[in-house]
């Protein structure tokens, strides 16, 4: 019988399951760690890197953040890590802060408390908190708290397009806080995966799945997005994504979207360390740091 649109409960979780299409997920994983530690550990001899900041009383609500090697009134790139928010930290998070650096952007890796031991609405919370802390701590720190911009992956650019929709001032904070977004391999409709499998830990129900799907909201800050795909994910990964492109375009924004040849939803996000792929090109383009060719 069918759970969601014309998918029963096997087709369902596995057009939710980003490992249905690639060999072996913990390549990937393997590589973000590698490369984030590398990055951290270069930060940290250059006096580069300010590690574990704690933006709240939490013990997972820390972050690090990356300077670039010129002084002054920097960017700053805030990263969100996926994972269905039940995996990963801000420990495998730091790959793309190098590329960011050598531009003169200021990069954050944000860590936050993974399900079961957050419900989401929970950490949806401790991501607006993050975003807050920036902004009033970002002269000390060392960026310019008018030119903050987010990118997220997977559940991180679920968590992305949650703060796009936030109620800035109901925080104390005014509504074009976050200047960019770049949004990879979302989700956004939350609704298919309360019935799939990724529920079992997360706990949603329909309420929470309601209030917490981004394109149910109208878009309060009206900065450009950027949503991007790899080619070889699953159809409602790329419906998803197509849909939300969709309405916010509707809605007279400034949208761009790309299926990015020869990516998975894992070795997509990589391209965000190469300054020469189209997404950092577009996201370094977006921050006006950099220049497509």
């Amino acid at each position: 019988m069918p759970v969601y649109l014309n998918f029963d409960q096997s087709t369902l979780d596995r057009e939710y399951s980003p490992s249905s299409l690639v060999e072996n997920i913990d390549v990937y994983l393997e590589q973000y760690r590698r490369t984030s530690e590398t990055a951290k550990s270069n930060a940290l001899r250059d006096g580069l890197c300010k590690p574990d900041l704690k933006y709240g009383t939490g013990a997972e609500e820390t972050l690090d953040l990356f300077l670039p090697a010129v002084p002054g009134p920097a960017p700053l790139q805030v990263f969100i890590h996926g994972g269905y928010w039940q995996l990963l930290s801000k420990n495998e998070s730091s790959f793309a802060a190098p590329m960011f650096q050598r531009h003169g952007s200021a990069f954050a890796a944000l860590n936050y408390t993974l399900a079961p031991q957050q419900t989401l609405t929970g950490i949806v919370e401790e991501n607006r908190r993050a975003i807050g802390w920036l902004y009033r701590h970002a002269e000390q720190l060392g960026f310019d708290r008018e030119r903050i911009y987010l990118s997220g992956h997977s559940a991180g650019a679920h968590l992305a397009m949650m703060l796009l929709v936030t109620d800035w001032p109901e925080l104390g904070l005014p509504q074009d806080v976050v200047k960019g977004v770049c949004a990879i391999s979302g989700v956004y409709n939350l609704e298919p995966v309360r019935l799939c499998y990724v529920n079992d830990k997360v706990g949603m129900d329909s309420a929470e799945a309601e209030s917490l799907s981004p394109i149910r909201y109208p878009p309060l800050s009206r900065c450009p997005v950027i949503f991007a795909y790899g080619e070889h994910e699953t159809t409602e990964f790329k419906r998803q994504t197509d849909e939300y492109h969709d309405v916010l375009r509707n809605a007279g924004m400034t949208v761009s979207l790309a299926e990015i040849a020869d990516r998975n939803h894992f070795d997509v996000i990589l391209d965000l360390a190469d300054a020469g792929s189209w997404l950092s090109q577009q996201v370094l383009r977006q921050m006006d740091i950099g220049r497509t060719t």
